[in-house]
């Protein structure tokens, strides 16, 4: 991953942002009438426009402040999506069985978290590289191992490696529960704030998009 800062932008602003997932998809028509469709990207993308959580000048020197420091699109950094920030449903908290990781082979050490959406038709299985530090739980086949002692979770990566003695047996399955961030990067170098028109309740535009691993 390009240079990348580990610190999350100001909560109170995120969280009231507007943005989601984006996807590439080709369409071509064909002469029968019917289509045929192709997706470019694997991986979704995730866009966020931040100016709409800046509602106090306060906010706005914060933003700013943060922008900065990332040298606008230079650094990446971490975000938290009001939506998107469990390995459960939103009103949930995170348990040792939401996700599937893997399944054990009785000598793999590390894993990569995960977290799959949907499941009938066409799961979308999204690698995590944003771990919040000391969120994490690991169970094998249902139960929950200690963090620091039978496992360790990387918060810059999302790997998961287990202590020797405590390596997956196999045929077991490996399973995880986590709040993450979403890794981002500010989509503009330059920020412009009308004073006058702020105070009368318009926002700057501040562009954010995920940075895909």
């Amino acid at each position: 991953m390009s240079p990348f800062h580990e610190v999350r932008f100001p909560v109170d602003i995120s969280l009231a942002s507007s943005g989601g997932p984006e996807r590439r998809t080709d369409i071509v028509l064909l002469g029968s009438g019917r289509e045929s469709r192709n997706a470019r990207w694997h991986h979704a993308r995730r866009r966020y426009e931040a100016g709409y959580g800046i509602k106090t000048l306060d906010a706005l020197a914060a933003a700013v402040a943060f922008f900065e420091e990332r040298r606008g699109r230079l650094y990446g950094f971490r975000w938290r999506d009001r939506l998107d920030f469990k390995s459960c449903l939103p009103s949930q908290e995170p348990a040792p069985t939401d996700q599937a990781i893997g399944t054990g082979d009785g000598e793999r050490a590390s894993f990569q978290l995960v977290k799959q959406y949907g499941g009938a038709h066409a799961p979308y299985v999204r690698p995590i590289a944003k771990p919040v530090d000391g969120s994490v739980r690991i169970a094998v086949d249902g139960q929950e191992l200690t963090a620091g002692l039978e496992f360790t979770c990387d918060a810059t990566t999302g790997l998961v490696t287990f202590a020797e003695g405590s390596v997956p047996a196999p045929d077991t399955a490996v399973t995880a529960g986590y709040l993450f961030d979403v890794p981002v990067r500010f989509d503009t170098d330059r920020l412009e704030v009308d004073f006058a028109a702020f105070s009368a309740g318009a926002i700057p535009q501040l562009p954010v998009i995920e940075i895909v691993p």
